[in-house]
């Protein structure tokens, strides 16, 4: 088994990261800060570690923000060797602490935090600590943000959408944000056809996390964006439309050229096995027979209702195909459905449910049951 992410935040990484500012700070108490760090950190989750070590630092650097932040930014290491993001593992998250070490300790220091976060997010991240300052400071950070989208590194660009996104993973919320969309759109609009993907990845997540806050501002916006698109920009379209498309949002599945009715009936679903251990999977093969008299451009997803850990369930939606059937023909499809357990999701047994979702319109495909695993 994968040890857990947490882990990383090690009494070795404390060590690493003690050195690296010794080496630029030789009064740096470095064994001090050892012992402070790593006192009750296996105790910890991922972000108490990180903040553990944050507060070790400050208790360790000058008392003065202003040096403190100096030292740590004269003892970071290269710029990512790569625009994207995969394949470099945890080691990026080495930075976590100094970003804390920022966000917690530089409210008081706009300028001097702002040029911190520019070089750290070129290592790491600076989604998480940027977010303290467009919350005390939005009018002075949103256009610092505007300017990044300009830079010459995908990751100072990428920041200025990752960081403004209204849910952001893990990130606190922000109530400017929630309450002023529109300038996160604007911003949006000068990075919707970055040549990067990484940065269109994170502009179709933002936008997707608008279509759940503000659904009428983020389909005007995807709408607006598929005139003319290019190939690039419509499928960043299409990727911030996901959330909306597995809800059946009527225009979302549209703008994606999947609005109309669906003229068809469910002809079977098998499940293979119908009855499943936790920890393993289940085969789903659906048939699909068309009534209608012209060709027809069809969405099909799976969605199961998963048995929760409280009473009720909890549905999840599987992208299964897209596909033009023909006037009375029929396709038959499949779709194999984990029941692994996986960080987000442990399946439990019982009776679960299961959909065939055609453009959005549900028809009922029967039940598979889980059982507990021997």
């Amino acid at each position: 088994m994968a040890e857990p992410l947490k882990s990383f935040f090690s009494a070795a990484l404390v060590e690493r990261l003690g050195q690296s500012v010794r080496r630029v700070y030789p009064s740096f108490e470095h064994a001090a800060f050892r012992r402070r760090a790593s006192r009750g950190l296996d105790g910890l989750e991922l972000m108490g570690r990180a903040r553990h070590i944050a507060d070790a630092l400050g208790a360790h650097l000058p008392e003065r923000y202003p040096e403190g932040i100096e030292i740590l930014l004269a003892s970071i290491g290269p710029e990512h060797a790569r625009d994207e993001l995969q394949g470099a593992g945890m080691g990026p998250f080495f930075y976590m602490p100094h970003l804390v070490y920022v966000a917690e300790r530089g409210l008081d220091h706009f300028e001097l935090s702002m040029r911190a976060q520019y070089e750290l997010t070129k290592r790491f991240t600076a989604e998480f600590s940027i977010r303290s300052f467009l919350d005390r400071y939005p009018r002075e950070t949103l256009p610092v943000l505007e300017g990044w989208t300009a830079d010459p590194s995908p990751h100072v660009r990428r920041l200025a959408s990752e960081g403004t996104r209204l849910r952001l993973p893990w990130g606190s919320r922000v109530g400017y944000l929630d309450d002023h969309p529109d300038e996160v759109v604007a911003l949006l609009e000068r990075l919707k056809d970055d040549p990067t993907p990484l940065v269109r990845r994170s502009v179709a997540n933002n936008l997707n996390d608008l279509t759940k806050v503000h659904p009428g501002l983020a389909l005007d916006t995807c709408a607006r964006w598929l005139v003319r698109a290019t190939p690039e920009r419509r499928a960043l379209v299409e990727h911030a439309l996901r959330s909306a498309i597995k809800r059946g949002v009527p225009r979302a599945l549209e703008l994606v050229g999947y609005g109309g009715a669906p003229r068809v009936e469910l002809a079977s679903c098998r499940f293979e096995p119908r009855g499943v251990a936790i920890g393993g999977d289940v085969a789903v093969a659906l048939t699909l027979r068309s009534t209608a008299r012209r060709s027809q451009s069809l969405l099909v997803d799976l969605r199961v209702h998963f048995v929760k850990a409280v009473a009720g369930k909890g549905a999840k939606v599987f992208k299964v195909a897209r596909v033009e059937l023909a006037p009375d023909d029929e396709v038959t499809l499949s779709k194999r459905v984990s029941l692994r357990v996986h960080t987000t999701r442990a399946p439990r047994p019982g009776r679960h449910a299961v959909e065939v979702l055609v453009n959005g319109v549900a028809f009922d495909a029967g039940a598979f049951t889980v059982v507990a695993s021997r």
